[in-house]
């Protein structure tokens, strides 16, 4: 059996793929791998992460705000409905959601 995979998604651009790894209560942690749209949007998941790092609260909740605006999805890769109200957090090559 594989993990289950989703590919991210803004419209019909792909900015990556996430393959989980681990379900804790709330969120799922994942592999990330980059897709063509990844470039233009790593700026603003960097921003996320370094203000939440930095104990920048409104910042952080600004730049996750920012993020939500673009309207990105999941998509499962084997089918099913994609999930479309999510946090996500993405830092290199590892992701992490909740929906």
């Amino acid at each position: 059996m594989t993990d289950p995979s989703w590919r991210l998604v803004r419209a019909d651009e792909v900015i990556g793929v996430l393959t989980q790894g681990t379900v804790d209560m709330f969120w799922t942690d994942c592999v990330f791998e980059p897709g063509p749209g990844w470039p233009d949007l790593q700026p603003l998941f960097a921003a996320s992460r370094d203000a939440w790092r930095r104990g920048d609260q409104v910042a952080a909740s600004e730049a996750d705000e920012t993020i939500q605006a673009l309207e990105l999805a999941l998509v499962p890769i084997d089918g099913g409905p994609q999930l479309t109200e999510i946090l996500i957090r993405i830092n290199g090559d590892t992701a992490r959601f909740r929906y």
